[in-house]
């Protein structure tokens, strides 16, 4: 009887493999510009500030992750008027971080990884030059400012970029002390190794727990930390690698290897994440930023040969099919959507008519997991080291 069941389940799993529609390359570049177009028509003009609540420049962090979903999606769609989107952006802002020089919130350094962008594809100093003045300063300053695991996304590709434009090992070496004292030393440590995931932040001492006493895991935070992993890998690997290079490298790849096998093991049967990664009863739903996260991370890793494609490639197909069948609306709104917060209980409940606060990130990292599909689904590139 039991082998009954087990071959019955195993056919109708072969049953929903079959009736899956592999989607083109081509088809995910249609859904991505739809999505994108749908957030240029809603914000003609970049350079106005943001009112929710109050008035915020529009070099904010969640402006800057859409920037960083545009600068990839430019990189499969060279289209003119995204350049012409991002540089009316950043010349309204003169390519500054937000705030002043001496600015050392990551969330306020998060924009300079699209101006590092541009300048890789311009050679035009002043897309970099306030930037570079930024780290330098923070890295004058002290080791402890990433004290929320979303600041590891917001500012370790910038340092990372910086590396990769002058080859000077110290923006490296400081964001990777960064790093690791936000992994290792705040609060106890916020990478759990063992379970390869997350805790959000400094005032969440490890163990959180959700109600029903299950470790509390929010997945864009875990999101956030996995691909700015992949930035910093690929930075990193960009140049040939000193033996403290290559120590960098290889600390961050184990973490990426790690979190991934732990992600694996949370997506739901329909593809997407909960708000709370391993809690299904608590912010149990469907929710796209983190998911969008995922699968930009686990392409990648596919992609550069990290990741076994035979274990990585289901996931991700069944991520896109319910990133773009479920939460994707027929104007190109995104729906399921969380919005700001810091936790899976932030900004409940996360539906598909709801609009969040805030668009623009939501916009940003579903762009960063469909350009990492895309490519998936484009011949693959060489192995990284």
């Amino acid at each position: 009887m039991k082998k009954y069941i087990f071959s019955l389940l195993c056919a109708l799993f072969c049953f929903h493999l079959s009736s899956y529609s592999q989607p083109t390359a081509e088809e995910v570049l249609a859904t991505a510009r739809k999505v994108n177009a749908y957030f240029m028509k809603a914000v003609p003009d970049p350079t106005v500030p943001t009112f929710v609540k109050r008035e915020r420049s529009s070099n904010l962090w969640t402006r800057a992750v859409y920037y960083e979903g545009l600068m990839a999606l430019y990189g499969i769609d060279p289209k003119a008027e995204y350049l012409d989107y991002t540089d009316r952006w950043g010349d309204f802002h003169k390519w500054h971080p937000r705030g002043t020089f001496r600015e050392t919130n990551a969330d306020n350094q998060c924009c300079g990884q699209t101006y590092l962008d541009r300048y890789m594809m311009t050679g035009d100093t002043r897309m970099m030059e306030n930037v570079r003045k930024n780290l330098d300063y923070q890295m004058g300053t002290k080791i402890g400012w990433w004290t929320w695991v979303d600041a590891i996304q917001m500012a370790l590709p910038v340092y990372t970029k910086m590396y990769r434009i002058t080859g000077d090992e110290r923006y490296a070496d400081h964001a990777m002390k960064m790093y690791t004292w936000t992994r290792d030393s705040l609060a106890g440590g916020l990478f759990n190794e063992k379970e390869g995931l997350w805790w959000r932040d400094k005032d969440y001492v490890p163990p959180y727990r959700e109600a029903d006493g299950s470790n509390c895991y929010w997945s864009r935070g875990c999101g956030w930390a996995y691909v700015a992993i992949v930035k910093a890998l690929e930075d990193i690997g960009s140049r040939p690698m000193s033996k403290q290079m290559r120590r960098h490298y290889r600390l961050l790849r184990k973490d990426f290897l790690r979190m991934s096998k732990a992600l694996l093991r949370c997506q739901r049967a329909d593809g997407l994440w909960n708000p709370s990664l391993v809690c299904p009863t608590n912010y149990g739903g469907k929710e796209l930023t983190g998911s969008a996260l995922f699968l930009c991370g686990m392409s990648w890793g596919i992609r550069h040969k990290v990741l076994s494609a035979k274990r990585y490639r289901p996931a991700c197909d069944r991520a896109w099919e319910a990133m773009a069948t479920d939460c994707v609306h027929a104007d190109g709104f995104l729906g399921y959507v969380q919005g700001t917060g810091k936790e899976p209980a932030s900004a409940q409940p996360v539906t598909y008519d709801r609009h969040p606060d805030f668009e623009d990130f939501g916009t940003g990292c579903f762009l960063l997991g469909a350009v990492e599909y895309y490519r998936v689904l484009q011949p693959v590139t060489k192995a990284v080291q």
